[in-house]
């Protein structure tokens, strides 16, 4: 029997908030400056606008996914959020190539896909912008992809 795919809608989707008036609204001022840097150099580094997704993640362009299941969605290429706790950073495709560069990025942690930092001057900047870059760079070479 074949599989049937289906398109099923993600939780998180892209949501027709301004970024820029979110990350103006936060409150702490370093969790502010950061997403404001943040916010320029993922637009440099992926070339796309960025949009909010949910209430409170910053992403940047977009991709198609299909789960051997055969469920199909959309999601953020790249993103991030300016949490209370901490920033995070949304790399997906997780970190299993990135060892090198993680131990030269500074205080950090990581989840499946996501990389938690208390503040931008805890880790070195280049570095962690070539982990956007390559997380962005994998996923457009594997997937779908669109700027928008």
């Amino acid at each position: 029997m074949a599989k049937t795919t289906k398109k099923v809608q993600n939780k998180t989707t892209a949501t027709g908030a301004d970024p820029e008036a979110f990350i103006a609204a936060v409150e702490h001022p370093t969790r502010r400056a950061d997403a404001e840097q943040l916010l320029a150099m993922m637009r440099r580094v992926t070339g796309c606008e960025p949009k909010m997704w949910g209430p409170s993640i910053v992403g940047f362009g977009r991709y198609e996914y299909t789960y051997e299941s055969g469920r199909e969605g959309e999601f953020m290429i790249t993103g991030f959020s300016p949490r209370k706790a901490n920033l995070v950073l949304y790399i997906l495709p997780g970190y299993d190539d990135l060892g090198d560069s993680l131990a030269e990025l500074g205080k950090h942690k990581v989840g499946k896909s996501c990389l938690y930092v208390n503040k931008l001057a805890d880790v070195d900047l280049e570095v962690l912008e070539q982990i956007v870059a390559d997380g962005v760079a994998h996923m457009r070479a594997n997937y779908t992809t669109h700027d928008s």
